[in-house]
């Protein structure tokens, strides 16, 4: 599959904002199964000085800084892709999850060195027994770790609401796991730290996915939205993706964006910015295939 993806961002400021600095993970990465064709970020009003580099975790990032009064900023990324395979992917076979627990703790490789990262506390996470008491059900003992993992994906998708606006930033965990709803960044983070309560690494991916309309509606251009999705890891097969707001693995419709420990690591944009007021904030988001 071939997409072209623009993501639009809009600030309105109520006062003229006087500066604004920001950095912004909006540029796709490059993955095995996802070959960028292209990559534009357009700015405006023009910034006075604009950088590319990576970060700690291999996305592409851009920072950039404003000096001139402005009203409205705008930033516009459009990127270019392809998705190198078809479908549903396929769950590879792994080891007990119990083994590549033991294993995260044992084995010295520069694989496992650099996955052990995504087994501690982060920003928007902790692990806690609650969590792992959720995942238990999904891994009794000697279990494979891929199996384990999707029959919780799929748990999460029937036993929690997407439910937009209920939940925000600061809502913890817990209360997710309590409430039982929230949108696809909860779920995430929900998945992520019952992983990790269990031994296990598990990475929080941002991307997008290609959704269809309505039957017979036309496709409507812009009303697509980010996404969010987990990677677990296995010493023999490496990093694979689930998506626990769609209770499955990934696929062709999903894209990446950007990994890290979780929301905290690969936010689109965070900046600070001097005067400006109150602001509103217009987003769209536009997968096209091409």
């Amino acid at each position: 599959m071939r997409y072209q993806v623009t993501h639009k961002t809009i600030y309105d400021y109520a006062e003229a904002a006087a500066t604004s600095h920001n950095l912004v993970h909006l540029k796709l990465r490059e993955t095995p199964g996802q070959v960028i064709q292209r990559r534009d970020l357009i700015v405006q009003p023009q910034p006075e000085s604009i950088t590319d580099s990576v970060d700690f975790f291999g996305n592409p990032v851009t920072s950039f800084a404003i000096f001139e009064p402005h009203n409205r900023l705008t930033i516009t990324a459009t990127s270019r892709l392809e998705i190198l395979e078809a479908g549903e992917r396929k769950l590879p076979e792994s080891p007990s999850w119990e083994a590549v627990a033991e294993r995260m703790h044992t084995e010295l490789t520069p694989d496992t060195l650099d996955a052990s990262q995504f087994l501690f506390d982060s920003p928007y996470l902790a692990s806690s027994p609650a969590l792992a008491a959720y995942a238990a059900p999904s891994f009794p003992a000697g279990r494979p770790l891929f199996d384990a993992v999707l029959d919780l994906t799929r748990r999460i998708k029937i036993e929690f609401a997407y439910t937009p606006k209920v939940t925000t930033l600061a809502t913890s965990i817990e209360e997710v796991l309590e409430a039982k709803h929230g949108v696809c960044q909860d779920f995430a983070h929900l998945q992520i730290g019952c992983l990790r309560s269990l031994g296990l690494p598990a990475r929080y991916v941002s991307g997008y996915l290609r959704t269809d309309p309505p039957a017979g509606k036309p496709r409507l251009v812009g009303a697509d939205a980010s996404h969010a999705w987990i990677s677990v890891f296995s010493p023999a097969t490496g990093w694979f993706d689930f998506d626990p707001t769609n209770g499955g693995v990934t696929g062709e419709r999903h894209i990446t964006l950007a990994w890290g420990r979780c929301y905290h690591d690969v936010s689109p944009i965070r900046g600070v910015v001097l005067g400006g007021g109150a602001h509103k904030l217009i987003v769209s988001v536009d997968v096209a295939p091409m």
